[in-house]
């Protein structure tokens, strides 16, 4: 598993919540700072999962972004992202609050495929997952 570090500042992506979020990626021997997401308090992630096929977006919202994932491939919590299968985390978003979380999330729910795939694509062209 690579770990999960600060790429940089959503530069370009449209936001209207009160603190900007900061982009996560997963990079292989990168130089960056780590970043200790279970650790950090009043820290909330924004995230987006699809299947080993990329057919089926799926977007979520945790404080723990690491136990939720780890959920996500165990398959072990009824609905949506079992039943589809959705367990390979390609984007993920780190907010301030929990508020600015939620409307990210309601944001990103109300955009075409199309403009999913342009976000992941930001970040994650080659749509990798970030948790392995």
């Amino acid at each position: 598993m690579h770990p999960l570090v600060i790429l940089s500042a959503a530069e370009g992506i449209s936001w209207k919540g009160t603190h900007p979020p900061v982009i996560l990626s997963a990079v292989e021997g990168s130089p960056g700072k780590e970043h200790a997401l279970s650790q950090k308090m009043n820290t909330y992630f924004v995230y987006i999962m699809t299947t080993q096929t990329n057919n089926v977006l799926y977007v979520g919202v945790t404080n723990n972004i690491e136990r939720r994932i780890a959920e996500h491939k165990s398959h072990s919590i009824p609905g949506f992202t079992q039943k589809y299968r959705v367990d390979k985390c390609v984007y993920v978003e780190e907010c301030g609050n929990i508020n600015d979380a939620l409307q990210r999330e309601k944001q990103i729910k109300g955009w075409t495929r199309a403009k999913k795939f342009a976000l992941i694509n930001t970040i994650n062209p080659d749509l990798r997952d970030l948790y392995e």
